[in-house]
């Protein structure tokens, strides 16, 4: 019984590291296909424009 909370707390710190690696993941991500996408939103801009 003693060691519930501290299997509780344990899994409250696992979560936190994979949210943690999910972040990582996405601004990897983003830095690596940000310019692709901004290209693609300034092509889409242009055609609705003219």
């Amino acid at each position: 019984m003693l060691f519930l909370n501290r299997e509780q707390g344990q899994g409250l710190v696992e979560y936190a590291l994979v949210l943690v690696l999910v972040a990582i993941v996405i601004i990897a991500i983003l830095t690596l296909l940000g310019p692709q996408i901004g290209n693609v939103f300034s092509r889409i801009t242009s055609g609705l424009g003219g």
